[in-house]
């Protein structure tokens, strides 16, 4: 064999393709030896058995996908895990913390029979806590008033979470219970 074809030189060690990454899940560390090309979706579904989060589209346009880091509502199958070190990443199985009581939009989307199916809820109710909190720190969405002060509170009517919520699909169409649901938690 030709030996031009051979890999790296010998002086050159190989490139290491996995990084110890820690992330805290729910409240609890995790350290972990990730693969670079690992997305956040597969560590908590496949290394943590997460389940709550889920596969959809596995391209970031349905939202099945959601959940929390460091507060913000992220699409964790476009994440790599390793860039989300030293990163706070909440999931529906984390919302209502170690007790039994669940979170109140866990309770609303329950009481407001906010899904069908169920696949998406998980995404949604992470998806719907994110908005909540970003209208809270005054980010506007499109159908924001623009008289709306800057860095001011933003109150969600029903147009306003229609909106914040429209990366979220529900191939069931419980999209007004779950607005309904959003709606009863308002503060």
């Amino acid at each position: 064999m030709d030996s031009q074809h051979d890999s790296a030189p010998a002086s050159r060690p190989p490139e290491s393709s996995r990084s110890q990454t820690t992330l805290r899940v729910n409240g609890k560390p995790h350290t972990l030896t990730v693969d670079h090309r690992r997305v956040l979706l597969d560590l908590l579904r496949e290394d943590l058995d997460l389940a709550g989060a889920k596969k959809g589209c596995d391209h970031g346009q349905c939202g099945a996908c959601t959940v929390l880091v460091d507060g913000r509502r992220v699409n964790s199958c476009l994440l790599f895990a390793v860039a989300l070190d030293g990163c706070e990443v909440t999931t529906v199985e984390g919302l209502a913390g170690d007790g039994e009581e669940l979170h109140p939009l866990q309770r609303a989307f329950l009481d407001r029979d906010a899904f069908q199916c169920g696949y998406c809820t998980p995404g949604q109710i992470c998806s719907a806590l994110g908005a909540l909190a970003e209208a809270a720190a005054g980010h506007p969405s499109h159908v924001t008033d623009p008289a709306t002060p800057s860095g001011e509170p933003v109150a969600l009517g029903r147009e306003e979470i229609r909106e914040r919520l429209s990366g979220n699909l529900c191939r069931c169409g419980a999209y007004p219970r779950i607005a309904d649901a959003v709606e009863d938690v308002i503060p």
